[in-house]
């Protein structure tokens, strides 16, 4: 097995996550509510459980450090496989918001571009951690669509402006998680230079890393690019996590916004009926008061 971009393998598995999916939803959707929402726990409580029990097969099982490495929640993916399962069973609507809008893209981008997989030196020697990327990358967008779905969840288009806002708490998140690593010894220890991060930089806290970041990297103002003060003022260097919050809102409110009119177009198309009977009745009373 050798997985490419657009090769037997990589069409494989898309074929077999999507099929995973209209599995389950048509397992479910006859099913109660009350069976719906304990089947989706139980699938978030397994990922979670999963991520720890990596440890137990190549290359973790081979690699002690990395495997005390990689059980942290360093990317945003691992983040959400350790808070979906709280988040589903939270009553709060914008979290469940945040699961659907980033579960949903960050499991959709991970199984078209399984970049983790296609860089594995040996992928048949770690099939069991190939198979486990899949597993743990589908339940992440599984979990929030059937949710929606199957109305455990409503969305709302008017709610989309939180999701940037979680989603940058949940970056900290992942920020304390690499800075107790690098405090811990766990990755490499922080050192007097300002510009060397030792830190793991998937979720691009510490700054752009790679050309995939210019798709967010053009959004950033100026002023999160270079140091503000001391002996290093002026130099260039992106203030980390500061620098990701104009581009989350910049990027990530259309999106949701977009995303959200597939299942709350009627709810976004009475507020605009309404909207434009007020403007109506508004032009109409300055007229009468002219």
């Amino acid at each position: 097995m050798n997985i490419q971009f657009f090769n037997f393998w990589y069409f494989l598995f898309v074929a077999l996550s999507l099929g995973g999916f209209a599995g389950l939803y048509f397992l479910l959707r006859h099913r109660s509510q009350r069976t719906v929402k304990a089947v989706l726990i139980g699938l978030m409580a397994f990922a979670l459980i999963l991520h720890f029990l990596k440890g137990l097969f190549p290359p973790y099982s081979l690699d002690y450090d990395r495997h005390l490495r990689d059980s942290w929640f360093i990317n945003i993916c691992g983040a959400n496989i350790a808070l979906f399962p709280f988040m589903l069973v939270s009553k709060n609507k914008y979290v469940k918001d945040y699961m659907f809008y980033i579960g949903v893209l960050s499991g959709l981008i991970a199984v078209f571009y399984p970049i983790d997989p296609i860089l594995k030196p040996d992928q048949s020697a770690e099939i069991v951690d190939v198979l486990r990327f899949y597993l743990h990358h589908n339940l992440l967008w599984y979990v929030p669509l059937l949710m929606v779905l199957l109305k455990i969840h409503r969305l709302d288009y008017r709610r989309v402006w939180a999701t940037p806002v979680i989603f940058l708490l949940v970056m900290l998140f992942i920020m304390l998680n690499q800075v107790f690593q690098s405090e811990l010894g766990f990755i490499g220890l922080r050192g007097d230079d300002i510009h060397a991060i030792p830190y793991v930089n998937n979720s691009l806290i510490w700054g752009p890393d790679g050309s995939i970041s210019k798709l967010i990297d053009w959004a950033c103002p100026a002023f999160f690019k270079t140091v503000p003060v001391g002996p290093h003022k002026g130099e260039a260097k992106y203030w980390p996590w500061f620098w990701l919050i104009v581009p989350c809102f910049v990027i990530l409110v259309p999106v949701c916004f977009l995303i959200s009119l597939i299942f709350d177009f009627q709810h976004f198309k009475k507020d605009m009926l309404e909207l434009k009977h007020k403007l109506c009745a508004w032009k109409t009373t300055r007229k009468g008061e002219k």
